[in-house]
């Protein structure tokens, strides 16, 4: 049976089977899907090699799908915050969240120019699954993008509704595969195959136990400064180098999703948000001009206070600010490991014209970051 803190479903190495040692306690599963009642599925689309022909290919992209409730729960609104750190990118529903603190229905996350298909693609999935709450609550789904048009045929819209249905239909709880799968298929992180990628970290808080996950769709970076557990890798992996049939468009990003099972206020959340670009920068990622940075956390308690029922005091339980920091570190520590995670979880993986990304080479993080060797 395989160790979920060092292989993925599939067997792909996650970061720790290299030895690293991360911070923090991770969860069960180390994955964003052990906070209890939080679901992922993918729809993965990798077919053609050669030239680009548009509207055929090659494609290398996809859907992720993440449920922050059960599938019957999907129309209770969670509470929830939102951060961009740099704004060149697109978060749907967004709006929403900064004047109401809260969302409703599945997330998913895609290609850049497939990121309203994936939204309406929600709406269609949530009237077949839920019609009644396309009635009762706001129908403004949450749909984030990263840009694969360097491996991908980007503009032959390639993702269909149908892709989204498949990802919402495959949503399950327990161990997530990473790497080039669902919308991280075709990313590209510090000129190394990337993609999705996700850990979790436990916190506990007055004799309770709770769970921080956090899930990356990581897309950005400079080769010249990718740092892993501090060591600065870049200067000594100029090799293997990206090749390009066609010339690379600078545009790269990175959305990330935290969840918590931890009972928060909306200001809270937004607070949990801003913290991811901590574990972002100890990968080397600075939030270049190109990138689109953005951020959302929610949380999963304090359920009836989040649906606001009219007519009815609602009331609220959350961890005051002076306990906040634990939580803070839970987030910088999954978002780093769910970053790593996301690289070595993969293969090298050409796509159109030829355009070429090589994985972090395995045996250099074995040899250089093995315990005991001094950095």
């Amino acid at each position: 049976m395989s160790n979920p803190y060092t292989t993925t479903l599939s067997g792909k190495p996650r970061a720790r089977s290299f030895g690293i040692a991360f911070d923090g306690e991770p969860g069960p599963g180390n994955a964003i899907t052990d906070v209890p009642g939080v679901s992922i599925g993918y729809t993965t689309l990798i077919s053609g090699e050669g030239p680009l022909v548009v509207g055929k290919g090659p494609v290398r992209t996809g859907v992720t799908a993440i449920l922050p409730r059960p599938r019957e729960r999907l129309a209770e609104p969670v509470f929830a915050g939102m951060f961009s750190q740099n704004g060149n990118g697109e978060l749907t529903g967004s709006h929403l969240i900064e004047e109401l603190g809260a969302f409703n229905f599945p997330i998913t996350i895609t290609n850049t120019h497939s990121c309203g298909v994936t939204r309406d693609g929600t709406l269609r999935w949530m009237q077949k699954a839920l019609p009644e709450a396309l009635n009762s609550a706001w129908a403004l789904p949450v749909a984030g993008e990263t840009y694969d048009g360097f491996l991908n045929d980007i503009n032959g819209h390639h993702v269909t509704f149908e892709h989204v249905y498949s990802a919402l239909d495959q949503a399950a709880g327990g161990p997530v595969e990473e790497g080039s799968v669902g919308g991280g298929t075709g990313m590209i992180a510090f000129g190394f195959k990337a993609g999705s990628g996700t850990a979790s970290r436990m916190v506990e808080w007055h004799g309770g136990r709770y769970t921080v996950g956090v899930f990356a769709q990581a897309n950005f970076g400079d080769r010249r400064n990718l740092t892993v557990r501090g060591v600065r890798a870049g200067p000594e992996l100029a090799v293997p180098a990206m090749r390009e049939g066609t010339p690379r468009a600078e545009k790269s990003s990175i959305i990330a999703i935290v969840a918590t099972d931890a009972p928060f206020m909306p200001h809270q959340m937004k607070r949990l948000a801003k913290r991811v670009p901590l574990g972002i920068a100890l990968t080397g990622g600075y939030g270049y001009t190109t990138s689109g940075d953005i951020f959302l956390a929610f949380t999963t308690a304090n359920a009836a206070a989040a649906a606001g029922v009219s007519g009815s005091l609602a009331r609220a339980e959350y961890i005051p600010d002076p306990d906040i920091n634990p939580f803070f570190d839970a987030v910088v520590q999954a978002t780093e490991e769910a970053i790593l995670n996301s690289m070595t979880a993969n293969d090298d993986m050409t796509g159109r014209d030829g355009n070429f990304v090589p994985a972090l080479p395995k045996a250099w993080l074995s040899q250089r970051l093995r315990p005991g060797r001094p950095n």
